[in-house]
């Protein structure tokens, strides 16, 4: 598969006046830019790599981290078939190996007739147990098709360092009660505390009920096992699926939740990271809502601001399957919860493909990675320009994070 040569996209943005983090600040405005690169591409019409997502872990020397990239490819033909996780590594952020399939994040027989599959797997590590750990949820395929009325399990998979392999998935247990037979931590973004304990999203709901709900548990994990401990409030909405695929920080003092839903994107805050407040859609610092829908949104955190990543209506993109694309960035007022539009960017321009699946990672306080692929359905979308691009957008700031 060929890889291209990287392309540089220099982006600014002032952190000032009310909205800054640092207005009292004597030093110099935060600014960042998005140098844009392209890992890998190619299409071959039948299947594509989706779910790209990374994950560091801190090494010595010139390069802060060595990357582990998952994805996985999708059947063009179908809706949601996936197949077998695959990585991609590098320890330059220049050079990359593979992609190299992993059988241990692959599909398992129940039947002749079905499947279950990990997928919306994404990559971080665990600082306390210096372990890169991945989450996701379970997938079931009758005849290669995703069932509708099915169990759902939050899914992990600890990666080995030295042999690069990643451990057999396993699902975390959850409490017995039909609220959690369709439960999930698919493409979410959590957030490990200092003494080990991990804040996972999930979302869930009973298997024939039609709404999800939304909330942060509370997980141990000893470096091989996750376990669950409690979780906290649950929130949805009375609207089509209700509030899923939810994505957590911690700014300052306080956890930021963000969730999905099929007509507008939600966020919510919290003192202590399990309990939230209610949900309140996403809006610009002028009242206008976002236009995000139905696809995810994530935070890229720095110790002076909070932004989010998303797609969004209204911006020539009525082309795009569910306008998920461009990537837009911008700053959060962290305590009006609004996007100041001020600050919005393109940080992944679009070429026809959606990219509403995507993933951010910290590499080093100096700089964050937002990586995606480009999902090349529906059929045609590459007379657009995409050609199922890997990307990693990564924002360097001007000043380097500092610890809280």
């Amino acid at each position: 598969m060929k890889t291209l040569i990287s392309v540089c996209v220099a982006i600014g943005f002032l952190v000032s006046g009310n909205n800054s983090a640092t207005a009292d600040n004597e030093t110099s405005p935060l600014t960042y830019k998005v140098d844009l690169r392209t890992v890998t591409e190619g299409f071959d019409g039948k299947t594509c790599w989706v779910q790209a997502r990374t994950g560091a872990i801190p090494q010595t020397g010139k390069f802060p981290a060595t990357i582990v990239l998952t994805m996985q490819k999708l059947l063009l033909s179908g809706s949601d078939v996936f197949y077998a996780l695959n990585e991609m590594r590098s320890t330059d952020g220049e050079k990359w190996i593979g992609p190299t399939e992993h059988s241990t994040l692959g599909r398992r027989r129940l039947s002749q007739t079905r499947e279950i599959a990990v997928c919306d797997f994404t990559p971080g590590w665990h600082a306390r147990t210096k372990k890169l750990l991945g989450t996701g949820h379970s997938v079931r395929y009758e005849n290669n098709k995703v069932m509708h009325v099915r169990k759902r399990s939050v899914v992990y998979s600890v990666y080995n360092q030295k042999d690069h392999v990643w451990s057999e998935w396993a699902a975390m247990s959850m409490p017995d009660v039909p609220e959690f037979e369709n439960c999930g931590s698919g493409s979410a973004q959590r957030f490990d505390l200092d003494d080990g304990t991990i804040l996972l999203p999930v979302y869930f709901k009973k298997k024939t009920a039609k709404q999800y709900s939304s909330a942060v548990v509370l997980c141990d994990f000893d470096g091989e096992k996750m376990t669950y401990k409690k979780h906290g409030s649950a929130h949805t909405v009375p609207i089509k699926r209700g509030l899923y695929e939810p994505s957590v920080t911690k700014f300052q003092k306080k956890y930021y939740l963000t969730m999905r839903n099929d007509e507008k994107g939600y966020v919510s805050v919290s003192d202590d990271g399990l309990n939230y407040s209610q949900p309140i859609v996403w809006k610009f610092d002028d009242g206008q809502e976002l236009g995000n829908y139905n696809t995810q949104q994530h935070w890229v955190t720095h110790s002076e601001a909070l932004f989010l990543v998303y797609t969004r209506r209204g911006a020539n993109n009525d082309h795009v399957f569910r306008h998920r694309a461009p990537l837009f960035m911008a700053q959060v007022d962290p305590k009006t919860l609004r996007v100041i539009r001020k600050t919005e960017r393109i940080i992944v321009p679009e070429k026809g493909a959606r990219m509403g699946n995507f993933a951010v990672v910290k590499v080093s306080p100096h700089e964050s990675w937002v990586t995606v692929a480009e999902w090349m359905q529906p059929v045609g979308i590459e007379k657009y320009g995409s050609n199922n691009r890997i990307y990693t957008a990564r924002i360097k700031w001007s000043r380097p994070e500092i610890s809280e």
